[in-house]
């Protein structure tokens, strides 16, 4: 049977806590970078693709030195996120996402590059 005295009870229980959670963790600069980087990369190489298609495959020397630029770029983040990963002082969201998204660009530049060259 519910009381009102049970309700009371119950409903102390339920309320909020009002402690705080002190962390000297904080978002590392390097990771937050290596995100960018990876954002970046993965938005030229869409673009890129994108353009490519919408142009038959006529494309100048442009979109080469852009998957250059977009390897460079996924490389120096993915070292970033790597070495920021390893760090116990920094939260592991941004790294990982960085690193994520650098292995992505990576993994998309040589399947364009592999389909390349199988084309002939």
């Amino acid at each position: 049977m519910i009381t009102l005295g049970s309700i009371r009870r119950y409903t102390v229980y339920m309320k909020k806590r009002k402690g705080f959670i002190f962390t000297d963790k904080k978002h590392s600069n390097r990771a937050v970078m290596a995100t960018i980087l990876g954002v970046i990369s993965l938005g030229s190489l869409g673009l890129m693709v994108f353009l490519s298609y919408r142009n038959e495959g006529n494309v100048g020397a442009g979109f080469g030195v852009g998957a250059l630029l977009a390897v460079l770029y996924s490389t120096i983040g993915l070292i970033l996120g790597l070495v920021t990963v390893q760090e116990k002082e920094y939260y592991r969201f941004f790294p990982a996402l960085g690193i994520l998204l650098n292995l992505a660009a990576l993994v998309s530049i040589g399947l364009i590059v592999y389909a390349g060259g199988s084309l002939q």
